[in-house]
């Protein structure tokens, strides 16, 4: 019940050593029942209950002068006399409550967990098996890009300038996702004229009734990003190994984080990369874009097979004759491929991408599966408007890729407290979103178990969305007359969209 229900164990969370040593280990074995929750269990001798990290459950008890326990979520559910009760009180957040018949006492939460807590030397296999990599999560930097090569990667990932003028730089600047007040009056991505990321077509769940929305801000010192990442091993049994994974603080990595990780050299770390991408120069794209789909998984498998414990899932290689994989596309494809093969616990997922820029494509990415996300174009974007004075204030590059960075973390743990959820570790891989405009075939391959209530578009589709991207008629056309993409008038854009055949 301890490791399934944990109480808040973060680094500004007063708590015993040996019990955040406890916690922190079995994080690396399963991720927690998060949300409001008030278990009660047994196992014929013991009867327990215990609350969860915000003690969003009412959860009390009342102790008779006879010793009858008799716990509720009020204490007024059995009528008794006041002279009757010799002791009443509320289950405390994170706590534990133990009745034991046989001994007929009741068990305190101290006790019980000082005394769990040390059943096994967990700070000492902590010490000796957590991966920290020295200089991981430094300063971030911006990485210096080609301006020729950056106008092509922009238009191949779909970046336009209101993304640009109202989202990023404003994250850049204000270490804040912005906020508007006016509502989103675009239309639903399936009905739209003009070709949209896969992010668009899903919606996130909200908390109903039950589950009450936390406030990421308040209640900040009880919510998380801290992950694991790596190879589980038996959820049954403790051993020093099962906590030898990476320890990431949050899953958002700058460009040298992934360097890094690339070149580590370690026999209980081993990375290795597979190419998202495929070929767009056939005349069936659908088909390659689903074979490609394909060798994906086959190759995430086949990097299990040479030892690997982290995989890094690239577009990197995308070109003139290489278009990208949608990044949660490939995400979701590869986590319910080796769902399927049995070799999911095996592995971490980690996305390096040049789409994912919002907010909403970082909890989409990490709620499909991945465990770290590198959005290697926007600190390249956010590099080439320093170098050109384009931001509207003097700033270091290390606080601009640093304000980004804490912009998305802020966003993330926002989006995650719609749900009542507080550690990332529980919304990692949990789904819950539902797709809107996409067809349910296509939504049950590749994004199983996810709600599709209004069909749509299918694989086909979205491969002639992302090739209208990666080649659009128009700028091939005007390619000989305006050097930079930048300087293309707005009439002529809108001229020619009208003018086009495309969606």
């Amino acid at each position: 019940m301890m490791m399934m229900v944990p109480e808040a164990f973060g680094p500004k969370y007063h708590i015993s050593t040996d019990k955040r040593a406890f916690y922190e280990y079995h994080a690396s074995i399963m991720e927690p029942w998060d949300g409001p929750a008030a278990i009660v269990f047994t196992d014929g001798r013991i009867v327990g209950g215990t609350l969860d990290r915000n003690g969003l459950r009412p959860c009390r008890y009342l102790v008779t002068n006879d010793g009858l326990v008799i716990m509720a979520s009020e204490t007024g559910v059995v009528q008794l006399p006041p002279e009757e009760i010799r002791h009443k009180e509320c289950l405390q957040p994170g706590h534990m409550f133990l009745v034991d018949t046989l001994e007929g006492r009741i068990i305190s939460d101290n006790e019980i967990k000082s005394k769990t807590a040390r059943q096994k030397p967990y700070r000492r296999w902590l010490d000796e098996n957590k991966i920290e990599l020295r200089g991981l999560f430094d300063a971030p930097k911006l990485v210096q890009a080609d301006s020729e090569t950056l106008a092509r990667k922009l238009r191949m990932f779909g970046y336009t300038r209101e993304e640009m003028k109202m989202i990023l730089l404003p994250m850049a600047l204000n270490a804040q996702e912005p906020v508007g007040s006016m509502g989103n009056d675009t239309p639903l991505a399936v009905l739209s004229s003009r070709p949209k990321l896969l992010f668009n077509y899903f919606k996130q769940l909200f908390a109903q009734v039950t589950n009450p929305a936390i406030d990421p801000l308040r209640e900040g010192l009880v919510m998380s990003l801290m992950n694991f990442v790596g190879k589980k091993l038996n959820i049954l049994e403790e051993t020093p190994e099962h906590c030898r994974q990476l320890k990431l603080p949050h899953p958002i990595l700058a460009n040298e984080d992934i360097q890094r990780l690339q070149t580590v050299q370690r026999k209980d770390l081993k990375t290795i990369g597979i190419s998202a991408v495929f070929d767009c120069n056939v005349t069936n794209i659908s088909h390659s874009l689903r074979l490609s789909l394909n060798n994906l998984v086959d190759s995430a498998e086949e990097a299990i097979k040479k030892g690997a414990s982290l995989i890094i899932i690239s577009d990197r290689q995308a070109s003139q004759t290489k278009a990208p994989i949608p990044s949660l596309l490939a995400t979701a494809a590869v986590h319910h491929g080796l769902l399927n093969r049995g070799l999911r616990g095996k592995v971490g997922p980690i996305i390096e991408s040049g789409e994912p820029r919002e907010v909403m494509h970082f909890c989409l990415l990490c709620g499909f599966g991945a465990n770290a996300v590198n959005p290697y174009l926007v600190f390249e974007l956010l590099d080439e408007l320093h170098r050109l004075d384009d931001l509207p204030v003097k700033m270091d590059p290390t606080q601009i890729a640093d304000n980004y960075i804490a912009a998305v973390k802020k966003g993330v743990l926002k989006t995650m407290s719609k749900m009542g959820i507080s550690t990332l570790r529980s919304y990692t891989a949990a789904q819950l979103f539902e797709a809107i405009g996409l067809n349910r075939s296509f939504v049950a391959e590749y994004f199983t178990g996810t709600s599709s209530r209004i069909g749509g578009i299918g694989l086909a589709e979205i491969s002639d969305d992302i090739v209208i991207l990666e080649k659009p008629p128009f700028f091939r056309a005007v390619a000989e007359v305006y050097s930079n993409w930048y300087d293309v008038p707005d009439d002529e854009v809108i001229s020619f969209m009208q003018k086009s055949k495309h969606r």
